[in-house]
C-alpha cells in the first residue's frame, strides 16, 4: 500500500494542500514514510477559524441545549463503531498498542453520553439582591471559538477530552493535532458531520509549529486548550495573557510511584511496570520514578527487573505485542540521550538502556524496557520528564523521606502510592503534591472524575463537571421591576 495522502478539514470540507507545504509521517514500526499531510499557514488557519465563528453565531447557537447533546451522544457512537479502523490508524502513526488505540476510540462515547447529556444541564442563577424591586440573573454562555491541540500519545481521546465539554457549552472548535497521528482528527471530524453536527463546527488543520502558532495568535480564538509539553504550555499560557483568553493546559509530569514495606508486592509490581512500560512511557502519567521502601527495595526490584526484560516488544498491531515502538526517530534519539546523562551522573542500568532489535522491523523505534538504578535527586533522569520506557528506581527509609523526595520536582500531576495501611495512605494521598493520587492501582481515569496538575503540570481540570465551566463565561442580567424612577447617579452598593 503506497502512502496516503491527507488535507485539511474546514466547514465539512476536505481542503488540499496547498502546493508544496506538506510534511511526511513515518510508521514507527518500520521506519518507513506512511502519509503525507498538509501543512496549514496563516490564511488557511484563519479559513478555518472563520468557519468555526460563522456556525458559532449559525445553526450551532439556533440549536437547543438538548438537541446539540443528542449529536454529540450520536457522535460518540460513530466513532465506537469505527474503532477497529481508528485506532489501527493510531497505532501505525503512533507505535501504542492496537488494543489500547481501539479501547480509547470505544469509550470515549462514554465522555461524549456524558458531557452530551450536560449539555442541557447548563444553567444560571437569580440572585437574592438587596433592591426588591430588581431580577438580577445569570446566563452561563459559551466563549465563541476554541483551539484545541492534541498530542500524539492518545489522540483520539485527548482530543475528545477537550472537544466534548467545550462542544456541549455551546462553543465551535478548530483541532489542531500532533503532526505524529493527524489523520485520526481527521477521521473523527468526519464522523461527526456524518451524525448531523453542522459543517464548521469541528474543524481540523494539520501543520508543524507554525500552524498551531497561527491558531493560537488568531483573534477569534477565544480559549485555548492544550495538551503537551511543558514548554510549549508555558509558550501558550504566554500567548493567552496577551491576548486575554482563558486557557486549559494538562503538561508534563515526572509521576512518583511509592511502594511501602507492607504493600502486596505482587499488586505493586505489576502497577509499578504497567505504570511505566504499558504505554512505553508515552503518557504524561508515566510513573517514571519508583520509590521503594529498603525493606523490600532488592526483592522487589530484582522481579521489576526480571518481569522488564520479558515484556514482548514488536509489532503494535499484533495481539501478542505487549510494548511497541517509541513514536518517532527524535523520542528514540532522546531515550538513549537520558540514558547517557544518567549512567555520567552515577546512574546504573539494571536492565535494557538501548535501542532494541526487532526480527523484522530492522528500520523500527524500538527502546528496550529501561531501568535505572542509583540516581541521586539531581540526576537528570529524575529531574526530567522522559517519555519513553525509562524507569528510575530509588530506595528510601520513611513516610517522610518519600514524601519530600516524591515532592521534589517541578512537575505534580500523579502519583501512586502502595500500601495495606489505609490511614497511611490517605495520609500520602493529601501530603502529594499531585492532581491525582492513585491508592494501590495506577492509569485509572473516568469521564466523570477531574483530571489535572499541579505546580508546572498545568492549569485546569478535564473530565467531570469542571470541565464545562472551563469553556463557560458568566452573564448577568439586571431587570427593574418596579415602577418607581431610579436616579441614575444614586448608586447604591
Amino acid at each position: 500500500m503506497g502512502a496516503r495522502s491527507y488535507g485539511l478539514h474546514i466547514a465539512g470540507e476536505a481542503v488540499a494542500a496547498e502546493p508544496g507545504r506538506t510534511f511526511e509521517s513515518f510508521n514507527p514500526t518500520t521506519g518507513r514514510r506512511w502519509g503525507d499531510f498538509a501543512i496549514a499557514g496563516a490564511d488557511q488557519v484563519d479559513r478555518a477559524v472563520t468557519a468555526a465563528a460563522k456556525a458559532f453565531r449559525g445553526p450551532w447557537s439556533r440549536m437547543s441545549a438538548t438537541e446539540r447533546g443528542r449529536l454529540l451522544m450520536r457522535w460518540g457512537d460513530a466513532i465506537a463503531e469505527n474503532a477497529m479502523h481508528i485506532g489501527a490508524l493510531e497505532a501505525t502513526q503512533n507505535g501504542k498498542l492496537a488494543s489500547e488505540m481501539q479501547t480509547q476510540a470505544r469509550i470515549v462515547r462514554d465522555w461524549l453520553c456524558y458531557f452530551g447529556g450536560m449539555a442541557d444541564k447548563i444553567e444560571g442563577a437569580v440572585i437574592p439582591v438587596a433592591q426588591t424591586s430588581v431580577l438580577n440573573y445569570t446566563l452561563k454562555e459559551p466563549l465563541g471559538v476554541v483551539a484545541v491541540i492534541v498530542p500524539w500519545n492518545s489522540p483520539t481521546l485527548l482530543m475528545i477530552e477537550s472537544a466534548a465539554p467545550a462542544l456541549a457549552a455551546g462553543n465551535t472548535i478548530v483541532v489542531k493535532p500532533s503532526e505524529v497521528t493527524s489523520a485520526s482528527a481527521i477521521e473523527i471530524a468526519r464522523l461527526a458531520e456524518s451524525v448531523g453536527i453542522p459543517p464548521g463546527v469541528l474543524n481540523v488543520v494539520t501543520g508543524l509549529r507554525e500552524t498551531g502558532e497561527a491558531l493560537v495568535g488568531h483573534p477569534q480564538v477565544r480559549k485555548i486548550s492544550f495538551i503537551g509539553s511543558t514548554d510549549v504550555g508555558r509558550a501558550i499560557a504566554a500567548e493567552a495573557g496577551r491576548k486575554l483568553v482563558p486557557c486549559t493546559l494538562e503538561l508534563g509530569g515526572k509521576s512518583p510511584n511509592i511502594v511501602f514495606e507492607d504493600a502486596d508486592i505482587d499488586r505493586a509490581e505489576i502497577g509499578v511496570l504497567a505504570g511505566i512500560f504499558a504505554a512505553a512511557g508515552q503518557t504524561c502519567v508515566a510513573g517514571s520514578r519508583a520509590y521503594i521502601h529498603r525493606r523490600i527495595y532488592d526483592e522487589l526490584v530484582s522481579r521489576l527487573v526480571r518481569r522488564a526484560g520479558r515484556i514482548a516488544v514488536g509489532d503494535p498491531l499484533a495481539q501478542a505485542t505487549q510494548m511497541g515502538p517509541v513514536a518517532s526517530k527524535a523520542q528514540l534519539d532522546k531515550d538513549q540521550a537520558i540514558v547517557r546523562e544518567a549512567v555520567a551522573a552515577g546512574a546504573s542500568v539494571l536492565c535494557g538502556g538501548e535501542r532494541l532489535a526487532v526480527p523484522g522491523f530492522d528500520g523500527g523505534y524500538f527502546f528496550a524496557p529501561t531501568i535505572l538504578g542509583g540516581a541521586d535527586a539531581a540526576n537528570p533522569v529524575i529531574c526530567k520528564e522522559v517519555f519513553g520506557p525509562v524507569l528510575a528506581v530509588m530506595p528510601f527509609e520513611d513516610d517522610d523521606e518519600v514524601l519530600a523526595l516524591a515532592n521534589d520536582s517541578e512537575f505534580g500531576l500523579a502519583a501512586g502510592v502502595w500500601t495495606k495501611d489505609f490511614r497511611r495512605a490517605h495520609l500520602m494521598a493529601r501530603r502529594l503534591e499531585a492532581g491525582t493520587v492513585w491508592l494501590n492501582t495506577y492509569r485509572t481515569l473516568a469521564f466523570n472524575s477531574p483530571f489535572g496538575g499541579y505546580k508546572s503540570s498545568g492549569i485546569g481540570r478535564v473530565n467531570g463537571t469542571e470541565a464545562v465551566n472551563h469553556y463557560l463565561q458568566t452573564k448577568s442580567v439586571w431587570c427593574e421591576l418596579g415602577d418607581e424612577v431610579r436616579d441614575p447617579f444614586a448608586f447604591k452598593a
